[in-house]
C-alpha cells in the first residue's frame, strides 16, 4: 500500500532543495505527496538549526506536527536541527519516530517506508555533492540551483561547517543537467546558491569555475533570469564581473554577504575581508556593471563590537549606499569559536543597534527606489490579484527577500510571465507601477 507524505520545510533555500530531492525520491518509490498534513501517513519536518530563532521555530513546528500525528501516522524530523542536536531531540521528543540528518536524504526514503521507527540516523557527508532528481511544485517558475554543499570558511560565529560538513561542489555536468531539467519543467528563473558560491569548483577542479558554469547556464533555452546568491566578496574576480556584465540572462544583481565592515570585528569573525577590500569590490562592480544592484547581509552585536564599530558600519551604509540589506543580531551558538569569546552584549543593546542600522538603510532604500520612478523595467509576475492587479519583481530583486512591484496590467498574466512596467511610485522597500507596451521596455 502506497504512503501519503507531507513535508514541512523551514529555513533557507538549501533546505527547500533538500525537501524537493526527498519528495522526488519518495515519489519514485510509489508514495503520494500532499499539501495537507491531515491526509498524510508520514509527516516530515525539515528543520533549520542555524540560529536561536530558527531553532525555536523548528521545535515549535515539531510539537505542532506531533499533535496532528494520531495513531497511524509516522512523524519524522530531518534537516539542520536534527543533525546538530540529534541526541538531545531523541531524548526530549519521544513522539518523533525517526530523526535524520542533512546527509541522510539518499537513504531516508527506504527508512521511512520501513515499519520500524523511533531511531536516529546520521550519515557522513559525501565527498562530491551528487546529482539527484527533484520534484518541483506545480507551475514552478523560479527555483534554486544548489551547486555546492557545506562550508570550509570557518567563520567564528557560524555553525554551518559543523552541521553540513566541509565544502563539496557538484560536478559541472550535473549542475547543467539539473538546470536543463528545470527549464524543461517551465522554470524561467534560476537562483544559483551554495554556502559560498564563489568557491564553486575549487575542491573538484583545483580552481574556481563559477564564471564558466554561468556561461553554460546562460546557453540553456527557456531560462530567462540567472541570479547569483551568497557570493563572498573576496571571490568576486575580474572574470566573474565580466561574465555578469556580458551575459544578458545573468541578472545585474549579486548577493554578497559581508557581515560587517569594521576591521576589528571582521578580524574577530575570522573573515578574509577588510573595510578597504569590501569598498574596492563594490567600486569594481559598479564601475564595470553600470546597472548592478548589490545585496548584503549584516551581523550586529558580534562579541566585542563597540559603538565605534557600529558608527563605522553606519557611515559605510550612508556613503556606499548598498541597494539591498538584510541584518540580524548575533546568536550565541555552542561549538563555534565565538561561543567562547568575551564581550557578549545584552539583547537590549543588540536590538537597539539593529534598529539603528535598519533605520539608516530604510532611508537609503527609499531614495534609491525613488530614482526608478519614470523608468520602465521588466517585471516577473509573482502573484495575481483581482481586477488586473499583480505583484512581481524586477531582475534586480530576488524572490521573497527583496523589493516587490505592485502594478496594474492586462488580464491573463500568470506567475513567471515577464512584462514591462512603468514605475510610478516608490516606498521604502516596494514600488508601484503600470504595465506598458513592449516597445517602451528597456
Amino acid at each position: 500500500m502506497s504512503k501519503t507524505v507531507y513535508i514541512d520545510t523551514l529555513g533557507c533555500a538549501k533546505n527547500e532543495v533538500d525537501s524537493q530531492l526527498l519528495a522526488a525520491s519518495l515519489l519514485a518509490r510509489g508514495c503520494r505527496m500532499t499539501a495537507d498534513p491531515e491526509e498524510a501517513d508520514i509527516l516530515i519536518v525539515n528543520t533549520c538549526g542555524f540560529i536561536e530563532a530558527a531553532k525555536v521555530e523548528s521545535i515549535e513546528r515539531i510539537f505542532d506536527m506531533a499533535q496532528q500525528k494520531g495513531l497511524n501516522k509516522k512523524l519524522v524530523v530531518t534537516g539542520c536541527l536534527s543533525e546538530r542536536y540529534h541526541e538531545e531531540l531523541l531524548k526530549e521528543i519521544p513522539e518523533v519516530d525517526l530523526f535524520a540528518g542533512v546527509n541522510d536524504y539518499e537513504q531516508l526514503p527506504d527508512l521511512l517506508l520501513e515499519e520500524a521507527g523511533g531511531d536516529c540516523v546520521r550519515g557522513l557527508p559525501e565527498k562530491v555533492l551528487p546529482y539527484q532528481k527533484r520534484l518541483y511544485p506545480e507551475q514552478a517558475y523560479t527555483e534554486n540551483l544548489k551547486i555546492a554543499e557545506g562550508c570550509s570558511n570557518a567563520c567564528a560565529f557560524c555553525a554551518i561547517p559543523q552541521i553540513r560538513g566541509p565544502y563539496r561542489s557538484k560536478r559541472m555536468e550535473d549542475c547543467l543537467k539539473e538546470a536543463r531539467e528545470m527549464a524543461a519543467a517551465g522554470i524561467r528563473e534560476i537562483n544559483v546558491i551554495a554556502q559560498d558560491t564563489s568557491r564553486y569548483g575549487i575542491d573538484l577542479y583545483g580552481y574556481p569555475r563559477l564564471p564558466e558554469l554561468l556561461r553554460e547556464l546562460a546557453r540553456i533555452e527557456g531560462i530567462r533570469w540567472i541570479r547569483l546568491m551568497y557570493v563572498y566578496d573576496d571571490g568576486i574576480t575580474d572574470e566573474l564581473i565580466d561574465v555578469i556584465a556580458q551575459e544578458e540572462k545573468i541578472c545585474s544583481y549579486i548577493d554578497m554577504p559581508i557581515q560587517h565592515v569594521s576591521d576589528p570585528v571582521l578580524h574577530g569573525m575570522r573573515r578574509r575581508s577588510t573595510n578597504a577590500s569590501i569598498r574596492e569590490t563594490i567600486r569594481q562592480l559598479r564601475e564595470r556593471i553600470s546597472d548592478v544592484r548589490i545585496r548584503t547581509t549584516l551581523l550586529l552585536g558580534f562579541p566585542g563590537e563597540t559603538e565605534e564599530d557600529v558608527e563605522t558600519l553606519l557611515r559605510f551604509l550612508e556613503e556606499v549606499r548598498v541597494d539591498r540589506v538584510g541584518a540580524f543580531i548575533y546568536s550565541d551558538e555552542e561549538g563555534t569559536p565565538a561561543y567562547e569569546m568575551s564581550g557578549k552584549l545584552s539583547r537590549e543593546i543588540l536590538e537597539e543597534r539593529l534598529d539603528r542600522v535598519m533605520t539608516v538603510q530604510m532611508e537609503v532604500s527609499e531614495q534609491l527606489n525613488e530614482k526608478m520612478i519614470g523608468h520602465v523595467y521588466e517585471v516577473m509576475v509573482d502573484e495575481l490579484h483581482e481586477d488586473g492587479y499583480y505583484t512581481g519583481r524586477t531582475a534586480y530583486d530576488a524572490p521573497e527577500i527583496d523589493n516587490a512591484v505592485s502594478f496594474r496590467g492586462a488580464e491573463g498574466h500568470r506567475p513567471g510571465d515577464i512584462v514591462p512596467v512603468l514605475i510610478t511610485d516608490a516606498y521604502e522597500y516596494d514600488l508601484a507601477g503600470e504595465e506598458v507596451s513592449h516597445e517602451f521596455a528597456k
